[in-house]
């Protein structure tokens, strides 16, 4: 049997329509088998025919013979329903295997003639392969099995039980598969898959040079451009340098006649820089002392913050021992208050059991003296009655003779009494017993009362220290979660606003604008402050008011608002010229202003804000967020109707082309279409600009670093407090356990109270029995009594016969008066001494109960702890006393520390503002260096046509001896400059006046030369190399273009080889089945109006998608595959294995149970269908239908027979000697 869960692949069944060339026919002949799972010992399965079917009731073998057949070809393991190898072999299920190996064997007869044998054997847990007796590999055995047409991995020789309707409710995908395993397909997935995934690499290479190519192109033709500007802009540049040169070669040659003049000016000019720079030295030496004496003041200031941060340090260490210090003193105090009262109460308790004790022994003198004192009477009395009635020796002797004769005379009597007695005295020791008992139980009653007491004593201690713990521990709890709060949440934040900061520092990085512009933007906003402080109605810079909504709005806006970003908002028009009235006086720069009041507006068009083509099409003023709303006039008077598109290609066609209409239109990049018809585009510099709406929150980004910055100090602070929290926790563990430890105390207080009371509840139970019991004693005793009187009553009677003599001479009425005045006597006195005893004795046993208590000890015991604790809270207060005073010194010194730091602090900033004043000094007179410098000749980078000598080499003389006026002029007579370009016009001025106005005229063209220049950007001037590397790139750009679409025509091809490979085998296996499974499926059907067909959902590469099946049903419409009945799923599942089978048939087919769905109408057309094609066709079923095995050719038959496991036997009936009825 195959388990339910084991998927069941489908099986080509046997139609041999088509074989493969290399394969050739074969037959199988024979199974043999020895000691397979349930065969035991050698088994001949055999001789085989075409059509065979397997036999036997459930349980007797016939899936092992199945398993069998798997098994000798090539199946796996977990195929066979087993773990190990081992576990084929005969009662290896119970542990008792009978043999140390197996094998089957498969006895094939090839083309009719030759034989051939394959035998698969588990030796020692492994497989062993054989063909015609020689050991053959694994992967041999399987491709001689191939060449017969049997494929392991497809399975095409055996269908599983219950596995038919399973390979009819295949899915598409799955169907696939198996399309694939059939037609050999498969074998080329993992090279088509590799090729394709080449091909696609190569495509991709060869599109990413092309787009490289593409961009190198560009990028040449762009070198050639700015090769261009470059030979443009040298060529100006040298226009200009010409006419710089003749420029000074005019001024030259004039200046030469004033030399001598100069030389003297030059001279004393030298003489003042000189001594300006010996004051800059004196100043730069001032500014260095100050800066070290500053440095000094700065070191000793650190060393203060660092002596203030560790005195901070000890302050906070010596304060959680301060705090435990003082929560152990009041720990103390409530423990000493405890005890004490503890014992007062152990104090108390002693004096009275003292006085207890006290009054028993004087209960106990009392009753002695009483005892005595009776003791003494009876021996008076005894004396006094010996002297006057001394009973005479005849008297004595008459007595005991007639006291002899009464007894004899009485016997039956006294025995009758005798027994009485005996009984009464055994009821009195028993109410003596129980009377002692009772007592015992008393006395435990109270002993146990007494425990109990004490019990209740100590759970009340015990709730009461509870109570106190749980307070202290509260209290303890909620400092440590404010420290907890402080610590934690301080590292949280701590982390929390590092990352603030870290993030402002990056924004402040990001954001950084060029120092120059920074100071520029501050004094414009400090003209707006001004502005606000004398003018009223002055609102602020429009860019401070207002702010796009979005980011990608930002060059947009900057170029809608133009020269209006920086203009100034105000009220009205006479504010705006107070405001112009104030730049005038301060010589301030020029600046624009839009009154409210002045502004000619023009309303919003509402249609604009509904264009819905092109899309995301906004006005520029409904992009702008401004504060307050009374600026609207002004946004509205520099925005206008101006709309914002997505791409420069929406702003032209919204610009021109919406309602025949023309807009003010732009695109995100800041391409603006006026609908006058100018177009500008975005600029570089239009981006920058763009960048101040990000600008112009770096204030408040500072500000937000300083005030992290405060927060962080704070944060670190609160996080030092890790020490106290950790004495906090301490101390808290310590009250955990004793408050654990009290309330495990209590508990058991608490239960051993319960147990006090049950066991009170038994003894007074006891005490409660002890009533009736004393009762009816003394009831029987009572009764046993009269009885007595009523022996003895008898016995007095013959006594009084007997001793009636007697008593006449003495004067008595009867004997027993004489005998009762001396025995009551004696009785009254025994009971006295009874009484006595029993009250010293009960005194005695109380006296010794109440000293066994020792009350004294409990004192002393609790003397001491109160004595031990007094001592360890003096203790306590002292160390108390102690940190309190250390943390006291800690402030003041931490205190004089940071009066001192401030002491320091004020002369830094005092030493800061020295330093500043030296600082000032100094560049003072850098600037009276400059200014002297300045006036004295300067060098120039231009070359001048000399006729003598060099202008370096003069200058590098100079250099070296500039301090000697005289060498200076040497250096000048060393050259002499070439006055031949220059124009004779230029040389012969007549006077000053013309010298000025071609000056002026020389000037003026110079200046026209230079705005051209500067007109121009700057190109670059490395073009040339810039082209000539440009240029190799593009020939190994094209060499590597050539390369990657070589690679892809070859990768393509081979691509194309394998899928076309793959896609013959497919579609050649796909349409043969395809062509076979419809008359198959009417075969089996026996009726021609039953359609099945197959097609893939993909025809151009079918192996990519499923294939789908569908069957048409004799008298039924179409349905899917998963609404036919279980027999209908049969019978287009067995038209589907044959039809599959049909291709590269395998030798033989293994059917397990296929009928299982069947009635027996169909099962006649499958068997009859199968007998039909017999002659092509070997056929092996398992059946327990006699509808089905009934057209078989051979029947083998297997039957279980008993054993410590299953064994199967094994029975062959050839059926064709017989004819079909």
């Amino acid at each position: 049997m195959v388990e339910d869960d084991e998927e069941i692949q489908p099986h080509r069944t046997q139609i041999p329509t088509r074989r493969s060339t290399d394969e050739v026919a074969a037959f199988l002949q024979f199974i043999e088998m020895e000691n397979f799972k349930s065969y035991r010992g050698h088994i001949v399965v055999g001789p085989l025919k075409q059509f065979n079917a397997v036999i036997g009731p459930n349980g007797s073998g016939k899936s092992n013979f199945m398993d069998a057949i798997s098994f000798v070809m090539g199946e796996k393991t977990s195929s066979l329903r087993v773990k190990r190898l081992n576990d084929l072999i005969h009662g290896s299920s119970i542990g008792k295997p009978v043999a140390r190996s197996c094998y089957v064997t498969a006895k094939f007869i090839l083309d009719g003639e030759r034989n051939m044998d394959f035998q698969r054997a588990v030796i020692s847990g492994s497989s062993e392969y054989r063909i015609n007796g020689e050991s053959v590999s694994s992967n041999t055995y399987l491709n001689k099995l191939e060449k017969l047409g049997i494929n392991v991995k497809a399975k095409n020789f055996l269908v599983f039980q219950g596995a038919v309707e399973n390979i009819a409710m295949k899915t598409p995908k799955e169907r696939t598969a198996l399309f694939e395993e059939i037609s050999g397909s498969g074998l080329l997935k993992d090279d088509y898959n590799r090729l394709k995934q080449e091909m696609i690499v190569a495509e991709e290479e060869t599109q990413f040079t092309y787009q490289k190519k593409k961009g190198i192109a560009a990028e040449r033709k762009e070198a050639k451009h700015e090769k261009m500007e470059a030979e443009r802009y040298t060529r100006l540049q040298d226009e200009y340098n010409e006419k710089q040169v003749e420029y000074q070669l005019f001024r030259l040659f004039h200046v030469e006649k004033d030399i001598q003049k100069y030389n003297a000016d030059l001279e004393v000019k030298q003489q003042e820089l000189k001594a300006v720079e010996q004051r800059k030295e004196a100043a730069d030496e001032i500014l260095r002392e100050k800066k070290k004496d500053a440095g000094k003041i700065t070191r000793d200031l650190a060393k203060i913050d660092q002596e203030i941060r560790e005195f901070e340090t000890q302050l906070n260490k010596r304060r959680p021992l301060y705090i435990k210090a003082k929560e152990k003193v009041a720990h103390c105090k409530k423990k000493l208050v405890s005890l004490q009262k503890t014992l007062e109460t152990a104090r108390e308790a002693d004096n009275a059991h003292q006085q207890d004790i006290q009054k028993l022994e004087k209960q106990l003198s009392d009753v002695e003296v009483l005892k005595k004192r009776f003791e003494d009477e009876i021996e008076n009395e005894s004396q006094r009655r010996g002297k006057s009635v001394n009973m005479e020796e005849g008297l004595v002797q008459e007595y005991d003779r007639l006291k002899q004769e009464a007894e004899a005379t009485a016997t039956q009597y006294r025995s009758e009494l005798d027994s009485v007695n005996r009984e009464q005295k055994s009821e009195q020791d028993m109410l003596d017993g129980e009377t002692n008992r009772r007592a015992s139980v008393e006395e435990s009653y109270k002993k146990l009362s007494l425990q109990r007491e004490e019990a209740v004593k100590r759970r009340d201690k015990l709730m009461d220290h509870i109570k106190s713990s749980q307070a202290a521990l509260e209290e303890q709890n909620r400092i440590k979660d404010e420290l907890r709060r402080d610590v934690g949440s301080s590292k949280e934040k701590i982390a929390e606003k590092q990352r603030e900061l870290e993030n402002v520092r990056d924004q402040l990085g990001d954001a950084k604008s060029d120092k120059h512009e920074d100071a520029r933007r501050k004094k414009k906003q400090e003209v707006v402050e001004l502005f606000k402080k004398q003018v009223p109605g002055v609102y602020d810079r429009m860019i401070n008011m207002c702010q796009p909504t979005h980011k990608r709005y930002n060059v947009a806006v900057t170029k809608v608002l133009g020269k209006f970003m920086e203009a100034i908002i105000v009220d009205t028009e006479k504010t705006a010229r107070h405001c112009i009235q104030i730049l005038k006086e301060q010589m301030l720069e020029v600046e624009t202003f839009l009154p409210l009041d002045y502004l000619q507006v023009k309303p919003l068009k509402e249609r604009l804000r509904n264009i819905s083509e092109p899309r995301n099409v906004r006005l520029v003023f409904d992009v702008l967020k401004f504060e307050p709303q009374e600026i609207e006039r002004a946004v509205l008077f520099a925005t206008g109707n101006a709309l914002v598109c997505e791409t420069p290609e929406d702003a032209m066609k919204v610009a021109y082309e919406i309602d025949r209409s023309r807009f003010d239109a732009l695109a995100l990049d800041g391409t603006f279409y006026q609908k006058s018809g100018l177009i500008s585009g975005g600029s570089h510099d239009l981006a920058r600009k763009a960048k101040r709406w990000d600008e112009k929150h770096m204030a408040q980004l500072k500000m937000q670093k300083e005030r992290l910055n405060e927060e962080l100090k704070e944060l670190v602070k609160k996080s030092r407090k890790q020490s106290e929290l950790a004495t906090v926790e301490s101390q808290i563990k310590g009250l955990e356990n004793r408050l654990k430890y009290s309330m495990v105390d209590l508990e058991s207080s608490k239960k051993s109270i319960g147990q006090y009371d049950n066991q009170l509840k038994q003894v007074q139970t006891q005490l409660d029995d002890f009533g009736p019991k004393i009762s009816e004693i003394e009831r029987r005793m009572q009764d046993r009594e009269e009885h007595i009187q009523e022996i003895k009553e008898n016995m007095n009677n013959v006594e009084d016969k007997v001793f009636a003599a007697f008593c006449h001479r003495l004067g008595v009425k009867n004997i027993r008066q004489y005998e009762e005045r001396e025995l009551v006597m004696q009785q009254e006195r025994a009971r006295k001494r009874a009484e006595f005893e029993q009250q010293i004795d009960g005194i005695n046993n109380q006296l010794d109960f109440e000293k066994q208590k020792d009350t004294r000890k409990n004192v002393g015991r609790w003397e001491r702890s109160v004595q031990d604790e007094e001592d360890a809270l003096e203790g306590l207060k002292i160390a108390e006393a102690r940190y309190l005073k250390e943390m006291d010194e800690e402030k003041e010194k931490m205190e004089k520390f940071k009066q001192e730091k401030q002491a320091k602090k004020q002369a830094v900033d005092d030493m800061e503002e020295d330093i500043s004043k030296a600082r000032r000094d100094v560049a003072n007179l850098a600037k009276e260096i400059h200014n002297v410098g300045s006036q004295m000749p300067r060098r120039t980078a231009l070359r001048f046509p000399l006729l003598r000598g060099s202008l370096d080499d003069a200058v590098r003389q100079s250099d070296v001896d500039s301090t000697e006026p005289s060498t200076s002029m040497m250096n000048d007579n060393l050259i002499e400059v070439d006055y031949r370009s220059l124009p004779r016009e230029l040389c012969k001025l007549k006077d000053d006046s013309a010298f000025k106005k071609m000056n002026e005229q020389l000037t003026k063209d110079l200046q026209s030369k230079l705005d051209v220049l500067e007109r121009i950007q700057t190109p670059n001037m490395k073009a040339m190399q810039k082209l000539d590397l440009v240029t190799e790139k593009v020939q190994s750009t094209n060499e590597e273009f050539e390369n990657a679409r070589r690679k892809a025509k070859k990768a393509k091809a081979a691509f194309e080889k394998v899928k076309n490979e793959r896609s013959s085998r497919f579609v050649q296996c796909c349409q043969h089945i395809s062509d076979a499974i419809d008359g198959i499926y009417k075969k089996l059907a026996r009726n021609e109006a039953a359609q099945a067909y197959i097609g893939p959902d993909n025809p151009e590469e079918p192996y990519l998608d499923g294939i789908n099946y569908n069957c048409v049903a004799p008298g039924k419409r179409f349905q899917p595959m998963s609404n036919l009945s279980g027999g209908e799923k049969t019978i287009a599942a067995l038209a589907l294995l044959f039809s599959t089978h049909s291709y590269h048939p395998a030798p033989f087919f293994v059917l397990d149970e296929i009928d299982a769905a069947l009635d027996n109408t169909n099962i006649g057309k499958v068997a009859s269908y199968i007998r039909d094609h017999t002659t092509n066709l070997q056929t092996i079923v398992i059946s327990l239908k006699e509808e089905f095995y009934g057209h078989a050719d051979a029947l083998v038959g297997i039957t279980p027979a008993e054993g410590d496991c299953l064994i199967s036997n094994v029975y062959i009936i050839d059926l064709t000697c017989y004819e079909d009825k």
